[in-house]
């Protein structure tokens, strides 16, 4: 019984914490917090193998908060534990209890929602938009298993949160990997925010399900010490067990527990605040006594340090030339052709990366054939660190975020169009400060013969939005990379290897002439001008600029000398492409093979900023496509050819 009141004890305390500090916000989900109390109790102060002092040590334990909004749980335990937070590794502090009282503050680490790029390092990624970590906890689990290190990972899932199509996607995936050291724990409290939950969502559904799908599955009470502990211990002792399945807990809990006039349906995000704050403290009072009566003054938690590790990372080795790599892997004939798909240019990037860089880990949805990834999978040396997430792109990127976090530089690749799907994964990825590289291949229309389904359109632009911005690092929140042949394509697969933040890269699935060869230069921010002109700037990325170089030769013959560049990133250098532009008497037209919102308009936004005198014309995809037999045909219907852009740059310039 003495173990059960300390619980009982520690988890009315903070119940108590976060009731008041979700009260001095203003705001914040108290109740949800109070149906994890005791869970929470348990698992920092109990069983978890990590250090207060060290709250991101790489072999330490990791919780991962999928239902990020019960947060103030976790920041009242890491304040009673002295969890050490700040940004800035070499001047972090003690969380004390008064710190409690700035959640949600402007300038306070105890953010909303989960967010270790904020300060509080306790966690690794950020969450709170639903459904998202239990993929995360499997990528830390996952970069765990390839270092070798017997690291725990808990995710705590709400019930309501549990109807994410993601969650489906994260437990098969935990089935097909055997990723034994990752614990699912389902927070079955029976509220969502508008109401009950769901009967699929309830905890005998869930159960059942779990069961379904092949995992061990304990049900317990999730405010009985005794069930908790005895479920973490058999989750630890299975650890070891090669033949054990993966193993989830369905926990039944009470939102508000230990306050019944908070408990039910109208409180969720909602703190009481006045007499509701203190009758329901009253109340948590009164539990208290109800259920400590065992508890003696010897009773104390142990937490136990993280497993030791002498492992230590190699440093990557130096990346051959696209030539020497695929000299050796017999692929000369294919470069003597003089042209090349990017997607298989990056494909062979990733072989090349992998056997010198033990950190590089590629994540593919069942196109490994199409996106080229298969060339590293088929690499022994690289094996081991494919991952192969089937068609389930939500989970993918997430547990990409997962590797990052887990000191991995992950490449997340499918169909660009399909890339689409995790954009909110990809962007909470980027709030966490995730070392993300995302390729998308078979990008835009030229694809052709499929037609828009399985074109990716609005890529470009929504990509782009995180161009304008800063990360937490000062960087741009992602850059996008459109290489326009192979040289370039495996020379920014290197690049995004080597910067650490987020960076989304389109490939082609059609072959095209090399432009460039091993002696170029490509950087982020960077651009490479192919012609230069004096009466029009030409800007294009991709399989655009194949078209552009075309249109040349007949803007060359009208008389009209125009400058080619080939703006691969975005960012990119702002002075130098309005030198350029000054240069070409402020005539721009932008040429890309995707719907507005791209190129067009961060040239745009350049030449707005710049104050000088311009005419710019955007040449983009303005309909629906359909499919066709060949790139020309669609880029034809999409008024995109050679002749087409010929013809705008010179109506542009007021000639022809």
């Amino acid at each position: 019984m003495s173990f059960e009141a300390v619980v009982h004890a520690q988890a009315i305390e903070l119940d108590r914490l976060s009731l008041e500090m979700c009260a001095a916000a203003g705001s914040g989900h108290s109740t949800t917090a109070m149906s994890l109390g005791h869970i929470v109790t348990v698992l920092m102060f109990q069983t978890m193998r990590w250090s207060p002092d060290y709250p991101n040590y790489p072999t330490s334990d990791r919780l991962v908060l999928s239902e990020g909004h019960a947060v103030p749980i976790v920041y009242a335990a890491a304040a009673k534990l002295g969890v050490m937070i700040g940004k800035d590794p070499e001047s972090r502090r003690k969380l004390t209890v008064a710190d409690l009282k700035t959640l949600r503050d402007g300038t306070s680490e105890l953010d909303g929602h989960p967010n270790p790029m904020e300060g509080f390092p306790f966690f690794d990624a950020a969450t709170g938009s639903l459904g998202q970590g239990l993929s995360v906890a499997a990528g830390l689990a996952e970069a765990a298993r390839l270092d070798g290190v017997e690291k725990r990972v808990y995710c705590i899932i709400g019930d309501g949160e549990s109807r994410e199509g993601q969650v489906a996607e994260a437990l098969d995936y935990i089935m097909d990997r055997k990723l034994r050291n990752v614990l699912p724990i389902f927070n079955c409290n029976e509220y969502g925010q508008a109401d009950r939950v769901s009967g699929q969502q309830s905890p005998e559904v869930l159960a059942a399900k779990l069961e379904a799908a092949g995992f061990t599955v304990k049900t317990i009470d999730g405010h009985n010490p005794a069930q908790i502990k005895a479920a973490f211990d058999a989750f630890a002792a299975i650890e070891s067990n090669r033949s054990a399945a993966p193993m989830a807990v369905v926990a039944k809990t009470v939102k508000g527990w230990g306050a019944p006039s908070v408990q039910g349906n109208g409180w969720h995000g909602k703190p009481p605040t006045g007499e509701s704050l203190k009758r329901a403290l009253a109340e948590l009072d009164q539990k208290r006594i109800e259920v400590t009566s065992a508890l003696v003054t010897t009773d104390q938690f142990t937490i136990e340090p993280p497993p030791e590790t002498s492992r230590k990372d190699a440093e990557p080795g130096e990346v051959p030339s696209l030539t020497e790599a695929m000299k050796r892997m017999d692929m000369e004939s294919l470069l003597q052709s003089g042209a090349m798909a990017t997607r298989r240019a990056f494909g062979i990037a990733l072989r090349a990366l992998g056997q010198v860089n033990d950190k590089v880990v590629v994540l593919d949805a069942d196109v490994s054939n199409s996106t080229f990834t298969e060339v590293f999978r088929k690499d022994p040396a690289c094996a081991p660190r494919f991952l192969e997430c089937k068609i389930a792109e939500q989970n993918m990127m997430s547990v990409g975020v997962g590797l990052s976090a887990g000191g991995k530089v992950p490449f997340c690749s499918t169909f660009a169009k399909f890339v689409c799907r995790a954009y909110d994964q990809i962007e909470m990825g980027i709030y966490s400060g995730a070392n993300l590289k995302i390729v998308g291949s078979h990008a835009g229309i030229t694809l052709a013969a499929d037609g828009p389904s399985q074109m990716s359109m609005p890529d470009v632009a929504w990509f782009r939005a995180f161009t304008t911005m800063k990360d937490h690092r000062g960087n741009p929140g992602c850059y996008v990379l459109q290489p326009a042949d192979a040289f370039a394509a495996y020379a920014l697969t290197g690049v995004m290897a080597e910067y650490e933040g987020a960076c989304y890269m389109r490939t082609l699935r059609s072959d095209t002439e090399f432009i460039y060869n091993d002696d170029v230069v490509f950087n982020l921010g960077g651009f490479e001008v192919l012609q230069e002109g004096r009466d029009i700037v030409i800007c294009a990325a991709g399989y655009m600029v194949h078209e552009a170089n075309k249109a040349l030769e007949i803007l060359d013959k009208a008389g009209v000398s125009a400058t080619l560049v080939d703006l691969y990133s975005l960012p990119f250098d702002n002075d130098a492409l309005l030198d350029l532009v000054g240069a070409n008497n402020g005539y721009v037209l932008s040429v890309e093979d995707n719907f507005g919102g791209g190129i067009g308009s961060a040239v745009a936004d350049a030449l707005l900023e710049s104050g000088d005198a311009f005419r710019l014309k955007q040449m983009h995809v303005r309909r629906i496509p359909k499919s066709a037999r060949t790139p020309e045909e669609v880029l034809q219907m999409c008024g995109l050819t050679a002749k087409d852009i010929a013809k705008n740059a010179m109506e542009l310039l007021g000639v022809g």
